[in-house]
């Protein structure tokens, strides 16, 4: 049985925007270093757009520097072979909060760390599956992006649960869901913000509101715009937001559409509307089933980082202490994540 880590990250480098395209360097991020004595919330900054961003301020010691940041791909491997792992699906760490105003700058941004999956995912053997990044201000762009990923390892597209000034079920994105649906990319929206006024509103806050709630919005609302319709064969994952959320969020919709007069499907749901959420081993995983079934729900690491998502043993974890049986456990490492991911 393959074990899928169905969140995993790579940590951006100054390597990673080499890869920009020689005719977008100057629009590469540069490094700021505080003066002696300052005292800053991060070691130091990345300077990207006329704003600064905190540089190695969520790094998890329990990997070190050369697997994080994928710089060695043997020693990577040779990490996720000593967990048990088959398929780290990558995720990144700066696009977690919107980083451009200008559309050249994301398409800068977007293309060189592609560029750099696609150099990742070639010398990973197929077990280093990505999420690509696309420059939402510029649609043809996107499709391009789309369309370099898909022939270059990427199993997904990373999407923020706020795009600028778009939701989910904006018809701006539209052509972006209809590519994604023809080359059988799914959408997965990672705990994370792409709105400048939002970032900033609730950025000296623990980080829940900024990266936590955009996602639980994003599915309530993609459910309530009935984008199934739309998009019938387009799959959505909703990804470090663990799932204690999810009976919350099916309980109000199961509300608002008997007050619409529009049947519930119940545990059903997740099924018809093509979504899969990634749990934590510290969800009441069991109720979780009993709201929303087990066919649609995996299980993720966050490899790399240290935050309330991270436990770099999940996988081993809930098979040897989650409570499950084997055939529940199999489904949420390999057989769920597989199916959105089409591994």
């Amino acid at each position: 049985m393959s074990v899928i880590d169905a969140d995993a990250h790579v940590v951006e480098s100054e390597r990673t925007w080499d890869f920009i395209p020689e005719e977008l360097q100057s629009y590469r991020p540069a490094v700021l270093l505080p003066k002696e004595g300052y005292k800053t919330p991060s070691p130091e900054f990345w300077f990207i757009d006329g704003r600064a961003f905190g540089k190695g301020s969520n790094i998890g010691f329990d990997t070190d520097e050369e697997t994080r940041e994928a710089s060695d791909i043997k020693k990577r491997l040779a990490h996720m072979d000593e967990l048990n792992v088959s398929t780290h699906v990558l995720y990144p760490s700066i696009f977690l909060r919107p980083l451009a105003s200008h559309p050249e700058v994301e398409i800068a941004l977007a293309q060189g760390y592609n560029r750099w999956l696609a150099d990742i995912y070639r010398q990973g053997g197929g077990r280093l599956r990505w999420a690509v990044i696309i420059p939402t201000m510029s649609i043809e762009k996107c499709i391009e992006e789309l369309n370099f990923g898909k022939q270059n390892g990427a199993c997904a597209v990373f999407m923020r649960g706020i795009e600028g000034s778009h939701r989910l079920s904006d018809p701006y994105l539209f052509p972006v869901w209809e590519e994604a649906q023809r080359l059988n990319l799914p959408i997965c929206i990672h705990a994370a913000t792409g709105n400048f006024a939002f970032f900033d509103y609730f950025g000296r806050d623990a980080g829940f509101s900024t990266f936590k709630l955009p996602a639980v919005g994003a599915f309530h609302d993609i459910i309530m715009k009935d984008m199934h319709k739309k998009f019938p064969d387009l799959r959505w994952g909703f990804v470090e937001v663990s799932a204690s959320w999810l009976p919350y969020a099916l309980n109000d919709l199961s509300l608002r559409f008997a007050k619409r007069g529009v049947p519930w499907s119940g545990k059903e749901l997740l099924e018809e509307r093509n979504i899969w959420v990634a749990v934590q081993t510290a969800d009441d995983i069991e109720y979780i089933i009993e709201q929303a079934g087990d066919d649609h729900l995996m299980l993720g690491t966050d490899y790399g980082h240290n935050d309330t998502s991270t436990e770099l043993h999940a996988l081993r974890n809930l098979r040897e202490n989650g409570g499950l049986e084997d055939s529940v456990a199999d489904k949420i490492l390999d057989t769920n994540p597989t199916r959105l991911y089409a591994l």
